[in-house]
């Protein structure tokens, strides 16, 4: 199979031309004004697929023989990656599978079906991306379907990769710096393969969810390694191994990589979705949430950050409110031993609450004897240094707390 190259991105792109969308570059007041630099966000949100994922999938289909195509087509996919195959097949008219994990959104998969129609069967297995990709290639050797990978192939990547080429017509010139996000490493392969080909001064970073950090595990490592843990929040980036094309691919293109924790891109899901009206999925916040932060930016440099998908669940907005809460120190958790009397928890919303303070969540977790019995509560302050005051007063009631720890094992069960 011929490697990535950047002729064989604008081979790509030129296959692409009139089949995907040529999305927006809108400039960002909000992320402008946040790091003095001018950023512009891609809006591969506003593909048909609401991701850029199509561009690889088309791009991969359009090259089978007839003889493979006849066999029809099989992916894994957190959700995006299907939505891409599920449109290309429709198009191509080709027959295909797409095996999604159960962590992948409901939303997601009804928009796998809808783009599919009856060209799309899809499959639900296992609990991560990984595991679908397992089911994928038993699917195929027990078919003969031919694998779509989601990055893992030089067709995708290249398909990807034609993301770079529209930001550079688009902007009229190489931008100082692109952000883009990473799950197994497909979008940042390929757009960093065309980049250093054609822009080699254009400063590149890949942008990792804390939880599923698989492209900064692969670099150190040499190889792709499996994350022992993986978190699904992200799930449109939870990969377990980087990609064994991609991984070489990035390393080449000397791209620098930072990871986010969730809460973080939750906050930026939240500005994106107030202050700018775009519906962001968390994999789709995930670069721009490092501007200003992790990505440092220095005053007027043009930056170009992927907004890589928008497929969002609305019914996930409160989990999203949440984290985005506890990661700004804004929303604080406790078990309280209250003494089983009335007046207990009327003297500790008198004595211990502030003026600004609110209680929003209150259940009792056991009574295990007749004299004290525990609760949970969940405390929102205006400020996150209201905290320590909360916490002086707490201490000074006599009452015994137990303050749960984001990133403690109890604290878990909370989110």
């Amino acid at each position: 199979m011929p490697p990535v190259t950047a002729a064989s991105v604008e081979e790509a792109a030129r296959r692409l031309d009139g089949v995907v969308a040529r999305t927006p570059l809108h400039r960002s007041e909000r992320l402008s004004q946040r790091t003095g630099a001018q950023v512009h966000l891609k809006r591969e949100d506003l593909q048909a697929v609401r991701s850029y994922k199509v561009r690889g999938a088309y791009n991969l289909l359009a090259q089978l023989a007839p003889e493979e195509l006849a066999r029809g087509v099989v992916c894994a996919s957190a959700g995006n990656h299907g939505q891409g195959v599920a449109a290309a097949c429709r198009q191509l008219g080709v027959r295909g599978r797409v095996v999604v994990p159960r962590t992948t959104p409901r939303q997601k998969r009804e928009r796998i079906a809808a783009l599919g129609g009856s060209s799309v069967e899809v499959v639900v297995v296992g609990d991560v991306y990984d595991d679908a990709v397992t089911a994928t290639r038993e699917e195929a050797e027990r078919s003969g379907a031919v694998v779509v990978p989601a990055f893992d192939d030089p067709r995708t990547v290249a398909g990807q990769g034609t993301v770079a080429c529209e930001v550079v017509e688009q902007l009229g010139r190489a931008p100082d710096v692109v952000v883009v996000p990473v799950g197994g490493g497909g979008l940042l392969a390929g757009m960093g393969t065309w980049l250093r080909e054609r822009h080699p001064g254009t400063r590149l970073v890949g942008v990792e969810p804390a939880g599923a950090a698989s492209m900064a595990a692969a670099l150190a490592a040499g190889r792709p390694v499996p994350l022992v843990d993986v978190d699904t929040f992200v799930d449109g980036a939870a990969v377990r191994t980087a990609g064994h094309v991609t991984t070489p691919l990035v390393q080449a293109a000397g791209a620098g990589l930072v990871a986010v924790p969730e809460g973080q891109i939750c906050t930026e899901m939240l500005a994106l979705y107030q202050t700018d009206g775009i519906i962001a999925e968390p994999a789709g916040a995930l670069a721009s949430s490092a501007l200003g932060r992790q990505v440092l930016l220095e005053p007027g440099q043009d930056v170009v950050c992927v907004l890589s998908g928008g497929n969002n669940d609305v019914s996930r907005y409160a989990d999203v409110l949440e984290r985005s809460l506890v990661h700004e120190g804004l929303k604080h958790y406790f078990l309280v031993q209250f003494a089983q009397e009335p007046g207990a928890l009327r003297r500790f919303l008198d004595e211990v609450l502030g003026p600004d303070d609110d209680i929003t969540r209150f259940e009792y977790v056991k009574r295990n004897s007749r004299e004290t019995g525990p609760a949970l509560i969940g405390v929102e302050v205006a400020r996150p240094e209201d905290l320590s005051p909360l916490l002086g007063r707490m201490a000074e009631t006599g009452l015994d707390v137990e303050r749960l720890e984001p990133g403690s094992p109890a604290f878990q069960y909370l989110l």
